[in-house]
Parts: C-alpha cells; sequence; structure tokens
C-alpha cells in the first residue's frame, strides 16, 4: 500500500468519524484541548484505528 493511500484511509476516517465529533466537543469544553486530543488518540476507537493505519508509514 502506497503512502498516499494511507493517507487517504487516514483522511477518509478522520471526515467520516471525527469532524463534529460530540465526545471531542464536550471533553474540549469540560477539561480543556489537550484532554481531549489525548482521548481521540488513546481511547477512541477510531483514534486507535488511525493509530494502526499510520503505523504502516514506517
Amino acid at each position: 500500500m502506497s503512502r498516499k493511500e494511507i493517507f487517504n484511509q487516514v483522511e477518509d476516517l478522520m471526515a467520516n468519524y471525527c469532524k463534529g465529533c460530540f465526545l471531542h466537543k464536550h471533553h474540549k469544553e469540560e477539561k480543556g484541548r489537550r484532554y481531549a486530543h489525548r482521548f481521540c488518540i488513546s481511547e477512541c476507537t477510531v483514534g486507535e484505528k488511525i493509530k494502526s493505519i499510520g503505523s504502516k508509514l514506517n
């Protein structure tokens, strides 16, 4: 799989699931931007999927 295909997969996931995410908005308002970002990367199933796809870049 090429780098471009990997980037397109990640972009599609983010456009479909992350844009307008209620949990991100809620955590950002309640606990701050850093917590919301950390939550998305480490606990959200979509964030975990993005990480697994991104690991193919190395």
